[in-house]
């Protein structure tokens, strides 16, 4: 819809509210995060058509405006349009998870200093809380992103409202409309548009929709935001979820989507997961233990960090969902006693396959989940039933190594192998992840930082 032609008529229709002070959310979020963070210590890739691969180089998660004019798609395999994307100048480059979270902190730690809360999200949004009149709002959100682009080097784009859901929304106007210049109040745009905002949204996009919902909304005659704001809560409750009848009271302008665990602390509440695609197939049981006591001590690494026990550690692998003879194998191990110790759970992850797997099986994924978490803190039980703590401190050293010397440099088995070059931070083994398109990590390594000729 082009709102070029709506007319603005609307406004007079609906209460002047700019002056008024009330409880504001706004919403943060980076564009492009991952392929903005490649420009960052190189700026000749601005406004080239540049995508940022996941893991062992395989698929697209990330792309610059140029690519999405070009119709690259989050999710597609490089190794498919690889050829074409290199004949049109398409530039790759494999995830720099080290830069990525380095400039994500960063960026946060600056928003932080603009408003009274902030609930960061995920790696490239944050949720801040504001109680000013909606100029002066404006006013701090236009100086925040000029700050954050100015002395982190990465574009942001606001949306302010009365909601989450709505600050969603019109985070998402910001991105789409440049004369917005990254910062759209709800208000503003209600009161020009009225409902066309919504009317213009497809119910797909609106935040807390899955795609099985969709369908079944859809089946129901709701097509956009509008209509799904235009239903019935408690039918909805009932036919669906109390968290979808929220999305409604939300669209309605009615806060009830509370705050969330902070994601830069990395704390979970219900488990905690490692999984990797390895480099190349991984076949025998042998060599699959190497990578699941890696991965069981990474888990152990969160487990520590955030203080708490698992009761249960759950193991898996799967072969390449593309070949014929696909295979799964899952398998969970329920600990005597809950633990933190990473010989403990490296142990159980190992054992949770033993004997499951097919020794000829090409396996191209696996992965270790630690599960029934609890406060170590304040777990308590009968005498006899006590924790299985790691009395021997080994979970500790690990720790004060890898902060002191950083990772791989000691740990359980090929755990504590490293690999050679600027791939010393991880596993020397033949199935670690293949990155042969990185980037500099000029913000955690000393050999890498970027130099300034004057």
């Amino acid at each position: 819809m082009n709102f070029s032609d709506v007319p603005s008529s609307r406004a007079d229709a609906i209460s002047d509210k700019t002056s008024m002070h009330r409880n504001a959310i706004i919403l943060a979020d980076a564009n492009n995060f991952f392929a903005s963070c490649e420009t960052v210590f190189n700026p000749s890739l601005a406004g080239r058509p540049l995508v940022v691969l996941s893991n062992n180089d395989g698929c697209v998660v990330s792309r610059s405006a140029a690519a999405k004019q070009m119709g690259i798609v989050n999710g597609t395999p490089w190794f498919k349009i690889r050829g074409q994307a290199e004949h049109d100048g398409v530039l790759a480059r494999s995830s720099n998870y080290e830069l990525y979270a380095s400039l994500s902190h960063r960026m946060m730690h600056v928003m932080s200093g603009f408003f009274s809360h902030q609930e960061v999200y995920s790696i490239d949004e944050c949720f801040l809380h504001g109680t000013l009149d909606d100029e002066r709002t404006y006013e701090t959100c236009r100086r925040m992103r000029e700050t954050v682009l100015r002395g982190v080097g990465i574009a942001v784009s606001i949306g302010v409202a009365p909601t989450k859901t709505l600050a969603k929304i019109a985070n998402h106007w910001a991105k789409q409309h440049p004369s917005s210049h990254g910062v759209t109040l709800w208000t503003a745009i209600e009161r020009e548009f009225g409902d066309d905002v919504l009317r213009s949204v497809p119910i797909s996009e609106v935040w807390g929709v899955g795609r099985r919902i969709t369908k079944k909304l859809m089946g129901m005659g709701m097509t956009t935001a509008l209509d799904l704001c235009r239903a019935d809560p408690v039918l909805i409750r009932h036919r669906f979820s109390v968290l979808l009848e929220r999305t409604v009271l939300e669209l309605r302008g009615t806060p009830c989507i509370e705050d969330e665990s902070d994601a830069s602390n990395g704390a979970r509440s219900t488990q905690i997961l490692c999984s990797r695609m390895f480099s190349s197939p991984v076949r025998g049981f042998s060599t699959l233990s190497q990578a699941l006591s890696v991965y069981a001590q990474q888990a152990c690494h969160r487990l520590h960090r955030q203080g708490s026990l698992c009761g249960s550690v759950a193991a898996f692998c799967s072969t390449s969902p593309f070949s014929k003879d696909y295979s799964h194998v899952g398998n969970s191990v329920i600990l005597d006693d809950p633990s933190d110790s990473p010989m403990v759970v490296a142990k159980a992850a190992c054992e949770a396959l033993r004997n499951r797997i097919d020794e000829h099986a090409p396996y191209i994924r696996a992965g270790v989940m630690l599960l029934d978490l609890s406060d170590s803190g304040h777990f308590s039980t009968f005498e006899g039933m006590d924790a299985q703590r790691d009395e021997h401190g080994i979970g500790t050293v690990l720790e004060d190594a890898a902060r002191r010397f950083g990772p791989r440099r000691v740990g359980i088995g090929y755990g504590g192998i490293r690999g050679k070059g600027r791939n010393d931070a991880d596993t020397g083994a033949s199935w670690t992840m293949r990155r042969d398109m990185l980037s500099i990590r000029g913000t955690t390594r000393w050999d890498e930082m970027p130099i300034a000729h004057a």
